[in-house]
């Protein structure tokens, strides 16, 4: 016996393996309850009394330096990243990047908070509007160019349904289900079948706001815009208002602010002017009261819209309004620090 134990301690000396398998599948051939060394273990019940001193003391080794052998290739396996699992606990974990808002998103929620410190609520409507709710309760003749399908998007006729293309048509339905006194915004989606350019898109949005109550003055509306241009630009902005023409205001403007780039001394953004448009605005025309059931006698109102991207690009100085549309990792990157 003492011999077989000899021959294999010398086999056990020259193990090796090649993957952490290898190795298991060499402590299950050796040192598992069926294994080589096992059965030494269980032919020594059978030797005489005067050699158990002896053969134990030599099979006992024997034991020890398999256990050292096959833990020593297990552990260099384990060192190397290839353990069992084909994982290394001890590496730093994988990070997640994380994104950040849109800068659409950053400007709107900027105005919704402007609007909210005056008590302005927030109101939301259908993208898919009819025809009463788009055009004829906001005072559209029906000969005006807006209704032409050049110039909108048309789902169906008779009855017209369409792409909203202003969100306007909310103004109505607010109306429609409350009475005065009304003070919301609107921001929302709208479609317009326009050409895709650098300053044009079909896919644009927009926020309206709509006042209405008992003595509501052009002068109100000025002060209101006034106050949201200084929040939203700087305190130095200065504001004017442009005669204009909207068939659900009158009297109606176009009002500009002062350019935030040069002060107002003129460059190329404001073309050399000192100002840039960014909305329309007007006292809320009489007949569009009437058409939603308000008394036109009783309650005046004001009303605005702008663009969000024109006001995101004035602010960030984007030249491009295709950027905001074409989910570049690159481009949006930029207003992580903008939130």
């Amino acid at each position: 016996m003492l011999d077989r134990i000899n021959q294999l301690a010398e086999e056990i000396k020259s193990l090796a393996a090649s993957t952490a398998e290898e190795a298991e599948q060499l402590r299950i051939k050796y040192l598992s309850k069926k294994g080589l060394v096992s059965q030494l273990f269980d032919e020594f019940k059978t030797i005489p009394n005067e050699q158990k001193r002896e053969v134990g003391k030599v099979l006992n080794v024997l034991k020890t330096q398999a256990l050292d052998k096959i833990n020593e290739l297990k552990e260099s396996f384990a060192s190397n990243g290839q353990g069992e699992s084909g994982a290394d606990l001890t590496l730093p974990g994988t990070s997640f990047e994380l994104g950040s808002r849109h800068p659409l998103s950053i400007v709107k929620n900027e105005i919704v908070d402007i609007f909210a410190r005056l008590g302005f609520t927030v109101a939301d409507g259908p993208e898919i509007e009819d025809d009463h709710h788009v055009f004829e309760a906001l005072n559209f003749p029906p000969e005006h160019p807006a209704r032409d399908m050049q110039d909108t998007f048309f789902i169906a006729t008779n009855p017209d349904v369409l792409l909203r293309t202003h969100t306007s048509s909310v103004q109505v339905r607010v109306m429609e289900k409350q009475q005065p006194p009304i003070r919301a915004i609107f921001p929302g989606r709208v479609f317009r079948n326009e050409a895709i350019s650098a300053r044009a898109h079909c896919i644009f949005h927009q926020v309206e706001g709509l006042y209405i109550d008992k003595n509501v003055s052009f002068a109100d509306l000025k002060q209101t815009l006034l106050y949201f241009s200084k929040e939203l630009f700087g305190a130095d902005t200065k504001i004017r208002l442009r005669p204009s023409y909207f068939p659900f205001t009158e009297p109606s403007a176009e009002m500009d602010i002062s350019c935030s780039l040069c002060g107002g001394k003129g460059c190329n953004v404001c073309k050399y002017t000192g100002w840039v448009e960014i909305l329309g605005c007007g006292m809320v025309d009489p007949a569009v009261l009437e058409a939603s059931g308000i008394d036109s006698n009783e309650y005046t109102g004001f009303a605005f819209g702008m663009g969000i991207e024109r006001i995101t690009m004035l602010k960030y100085q984007i030249k491009d309004i295709r950027l905001f549309f074409e989910n570049d990792k690159r481009f949006l990157d930029q207003f992580k620090s903008a939130e």
